[in-house]
């Protein structure tokens, strides 16, 4: 515990990831006091130690080794085959992550004066009590912060053979040859190309009839074509009728939806065998066993907190925000959210999120980056939809490069041509997000997207090109046309 001598604290923070640390960081800023109580991951919660951070170092060290072999241009005849040590890779993640948990949360946690940290699981005994080891804390405001973390499936079999999520799938300690991996969104895909970019056989089972559900068809598409050329394999629209452990392989029966196979010889039932089986279907509030009953919080389907629009539960001194309340479950949002609640906590303040301007990314190579409205979402708000949708050989930096893999989509106001959504796959997506991101957020229209200059040749005019594509046919349109 690090005691900084406070008798008394204003917030009780019961978690110690990126919602708890902004959080306590604006409680400090406002010059009260918290005690931070932590425990399962260490300190930094998900993000750094098992989330973001890691798999992109993991993600880095597969494109380096994958796309160095697969060179784009003729004057390059023969890519370099790297010798790959996949336990020196989780040793080298494990020192980077080292050392971010150091730089960015346990100095941090040193700076804050008023902050007090403690290790140890917390559960309500009261409406303003939490029972610490021996411990009994007594709070004027919490804020709970938990997390989240893989919700199991009931699939028959599943847990008498055993499965991997982004926990241990990145505690293993040799790469396995072949890989199932259940689950079609962001983490599933993640972890489907990392794995499939260090030689593993990966097989994605979706149960929707697409990948990445929530993100717009065209968009779905171009990603899952991308991923198909580097050998990863898709089984779209299936259900799981059991799983079963047959020697060194687990394997996965599924059940095709009518409809939803297009036309093969595949059979409608399809065992799939991998030694190994990652499980990223969804995820369940880290809440059970807090006692939350005893403070007066409800909890909803898979435990997570029950709070109104400002983070606040049924209990007006408890507050709770980040991945187990479930608005959104990204890192940045959690610290956001993390940091409105403690000042509304701490201030009587009323202070929210608009959602519809929170950018997100999936870190597959292309990457996928989307902020603002749907289509589908245009046409339940507006009854209509202006959208355009242009590819990357629309691009003229992509012809330049040779970099065909990419599609972007723009979403605007029926009425009044204001931007509402852009949707984007491309190398560096979640880079390129955040011009959209701006011109969602601030309300400008395709207009002052195509009179704005941007650098030439870069993939960043995509967002321009896709703009210009309201008003002319961008496929016959010079470089140079404003």
């Amino acid at each position: 515990m690090t005691n900084k001598n406070h008798d008394g604290y204003d917030l009780v923070i019961i978690g110690g990831g990126a919602a708890g640390f902004a959080a306590a960081t604006k409680t400090n800023d406002l010059g009260k006091t918290a005690l931070m109580i932590n425990s399962g991951l260490p300190i930094g919660g998900t993000c750094v130690n098992v989330g973001c951070m890691p798999s992109k170092v993991l993600l880095a060290t597969g494109d380096e080794l994958f796309y160095g072999a697969t060179p784009r241009f003729k004057a390059v005849h023969q890519g370099r085959k790297s010798a790959f040590d996949f336990t020196t890779a989780i040793k080298e993640k494990d020192e980077i992550i080292a050392d971010a948990r150091q730089s960015n949360y346990l100095n941090v946690m040193d700076s804050l004066e008023n902050v007090t940290y403690l290790e140890g699981r917390a559960r309500f005994i009261s409406q303003n009590q939490v029972d610490v080891g021996e411990q009994v804390i007594v709070g004027e405001k919490f804020l709970i912060v938990t997390g989240s973390s893989t919700r199991p499936l009931p699939i028959p079999g599943l847990d008498q053979v055993g499965w991997l999520n982004n926990v241990t799938a990145m505690e293993l300690k040799k790469l396995p040859e072949s890989m199932v991996v259940i689950g079609g969104g962001p983490m599933g895909l993640e972890f489907a190309q990392m794995f499939a970019h260090f030689g593993t056989r990966v097989t994605v089972i979706e149960a929707m009839n697409q990948i990445l559900p929530k993100d717009e068809p065209e968009i779905a598409a171009e990603l899952q074509r991308s991923l198909e050329v580097e050998g990863i394999q898709f089984r779209i629209g299936v259900s799981i009728e059991s799983v079963r452990q047959d020697g060194g392989n687990k394997v996965v029966s599924i059940r095709s939806r009518q409809g939803s196979r297009p036309p093969s010889s595949n059979p409608e039932v399809e065992e799939l065998a991998a030694e190994e089986l990652l499980l990223a279907a969804g995820i369940q509030a880290n809440t059970a066993d807090m006692g939350l009953e005893q403070a007066g919080i409800a909890v909803g389907p898979n435990g997570f907190v029950q709070v109104n629009d400002h983070y606040q539960t049924e209990n007006p001194n408890i507050f709770a925000a980040g991945d187990c309340v479930g608005k959104m479950p990204l890192e940045t949002v959690a610290a956001k959210e993390g940091s409105l609640a403690a000042e509304n906590a701490l201030t009587g303040s009323s202070r929210v999120i608009d959602y519809d301007h929170v950018p997100h990314a999936v870190f597959t190579n292309p990457q996928v980056a989307s902020v603002g409205l749907t289509e589908e979402e245009s046409m339940r708000r507006f009854n209509a939809c202006a959208c355009r949708t242009i590819y990357m050989d629309s691009v003229p930096k992509a012809a330049v490069i040779k970099e065909t893999r990419g599609v972007f989509k723009m979403a605007i106001h029926p009425e009044d041509s204001r931007i509402l959504g852009v949707h984007i796959v491309s190398p560096d997506a979640a880079e390129l997000i955040h011009e959209a991101t701006l011109a969602v957020k601030f309300g400008l229209t395709v207009d002052d997207v195509i009179d704005t200059l941007h650098v030439f040749p870069t993939l960043s005019e995509g967002i321009k090109r896709v703009a210009q594509a309201f008003t002319r046919d961008v496929s016959v349109m010079a470089c140079c046309v404003e």
